[in-house]
């Protein structure tokens, strides 16, 4: 028997949680696969470094954009660079550092990718909640992803 553990309602939210994202993403990797395309965290890391342009960010940047274990990121940036989708820039200001960049390549399967992962998202999201429910769940997931 738990002691001092979390109540039946909050066990219950984290099961649903817990269950929600991983049936969401499923979804969306089959639909991904389906279409020829590559997994989710290509489109992840290459919308970030689509934001930031063309100065691009350092790996550890990267990783805490993304919040992935380091040793997952190298694996990533390795097939990203292979697929000539993101390059490796010398880094002005430590030139034992690089800066990872997305290329043209990059910009196009990330839109590909964006064709697929958007109505997926409106399917497992748009289609099941109102507006208001979307904002209130919005607001409920930001207070747990909080870290501080």
């Amino acid at each position: 028997m738990l002691m001092n553990g979390p109540d039946k309602a909050t066990v219950a939210a984290w099961i649903a949680l817990a269950r929600a994202h991983r049936v969401a993403m499923q979804k969306v990797e089959t639909r991904l696969k389906e279409e020829g395309l590559p997994p989710l965290a290509w489109y992840d890391a290459l919308w970030e470094l689509e934001k930031v342009g063309e100065g691009g960010l350092r790996p550890f940047e990267l990783e805490h954009a993304l919040l992935f274990e380091q040793y997952n990121l190298s694996r990533l940036v390795d097939r990203l660079v292979k697929a000539g989708v993101v390059e490796r820039r010398p880094c002005a200001d430590d030139r034992r550092g690089h800066v990872l960049a997305i290329t043209g390549e990059g910009l196009a399967i990330r839109a590909k990718i964006w064709s697929v992962y958007a109505p997926a998202i409106e399917a497992a999201v748009g289609a099941r909640l109102s507006r208001d429910e979307a904002v209130s769940l919005a607001r409920l997931l930001a207070r747990i992803a909080d870290n501080d």
